[in-house]
């Protein structure tokens, strides 16, 4: 008997090299600010958390990365993108960024800009790109606000990318769903902001989908 052990061994080695190998999730990587970094209220509460609870209650195969930083702006996303493209090779990218830009005044033709190398370097990393569109308050005059809305289908038009035309509808100017300082949602909000995405970011999962399968079924 003792003879025959390495036989065994050898064809239960075998029989498990043989089995197939798990199908790695595609990611789905979020670079945000606050309203994505669950500011202020518990990181399962928020909506990036939501949507990642969201896959598996529908059994799509995609795991949810929260590369969002409180306080971020467009340049700082910038600057720290292509070491977060490089570790989690997303097959989507959401870009919700903008909000600091706006909140602090800064330069429109700067943001757009910092905007749109965000897009093409994701593009680059072969990544589908959801950019969504950032409501602000109209403290610094109409002409600024109205532009600063603007960026974002200027950007989604210029580089042929999907939009999520107003992040914060139907929260932003609902004080209920509003934290204190009036300008983070608060935990009731979060699946209102999940919902806001998840009809533009559909058929980027639709679409995802087919190429992941048809690249990970070649040998």
């Amino acid at each position: 008997m003792i003879r025959f052990l390495p036989v065994f061994v050898l064809i239960i080695g075998i029989a498990y090299s043989t089995l197939p190998a798990a199908k790695p999730s595609a990611t789905i990587l979020v670079v945000g600010d606050s309203l994505s970094a669950a500011y202020g209220i518990d990181q399962q509460q928020g909506w990036v958390f939501l949507l990642q609870q969201h896959m598996l209650q529908k059994k799509l195969d995609y795991q949810v990365v929260n590369a969002s930083i409180s306080g971020d702006t467009t340049l700082n996303a910038l600057n720290r993108l292509p070491a977060v493209l490089e570790r989690h090779q997303p097959e989507i990218v959401i870009l919700e960024l903008g909000a600091n830009d706006g909140l602090r005044g800064l330069s429109l033709t700067e943001m757009k800009k910092n905007l749109s190398q965000l897009i093409v370097m994701c593009q680059k990393n072969n990544a589908q790109v959801l950019l969504t569109g950032i409501h602000i308050l109209p403290n610094y005059g109409v002409r600024y606000t109205e532009a600063f809305h603007n960026v974002y289908p200027e950007l989604a038009k210029t580089h042929n990318i999907s939009l999520v035309p107003s992040f914060l509808k139907s929260v932003g100017d609902n004080s209920d769903l509003m934290q204190a300082d009036g300008l983070h949602p608060n935990a009731k909000a979060q699946g209102i902001l999940l919902q806001n995405v998840l009809p533009y970011l559909q058929p980027l999962l639709k679409k995802t989908d087919k190429q992941y399968t048809r690249a990970k079924s070649i040998p």
